[in-house]
């Protein structure tokens, strides 16, 4: 996989005075069936988040609240996307070291996971990634 095949996706907005509707259906309007959900919150300033790859994830950030960004870099380019919306969201394929930074102060980032929690399937040092994609 390269960076060329992560990208940013809008999501449905249903307009309404009482307040927007957007909506994620897995399979539909992102390319995998959700396994997982989780979220950051409360990341102090200054910090950032991820800093590792996966083997086989694939992944759907969204800025729920706020706006952070996020650095994926696939061994060859590195691209930075910022994500400040809640009406679309950045798709990640496998095998893309990621971080995220630059949080704002109360964002909150939502992320769909492809799979259930593996930590085999995450690769924490650089250099291992390196080699990897250096391999394939």
């Amino acid at each position: 996989m390269a960076l060329i095949d992560c990208k940013l996706i809008d999501l449905p907005k249903i307009a309404d005075a009482r307040g927007n509707l957007s909506f994620i259906e897995g399979g539909n309007h992102i390319p995998f069936d959700i396994k997982r959900v989780y979220y950051l919150y409360d990341v102090p300033g200054g910090s950032d988040r991820g800093s590792h790859a996966h083997k086989s994830l694939h992944q759907f950030i969204v800025a729920m609240s706020g706006s952070f960004d996020v650095v994926l870099d696939d061994g060859t380019e590195k691209k930075r996307f910022q994500l400040n919306r809640s009406y679309y969201g950045l798709y990640l394929c496998p095998m893309m070291w990621r971080y995220l930074d630059n949080f704002s102060s109360g964002a909150v980032c939502m992320v769909l996971a492809s799979a259930h929690y593996d930590e085999g399937d995450y690769i924490r040092s650089y250099s291992d990634f390196i080699s990897m994609t250096n391999q394939a």
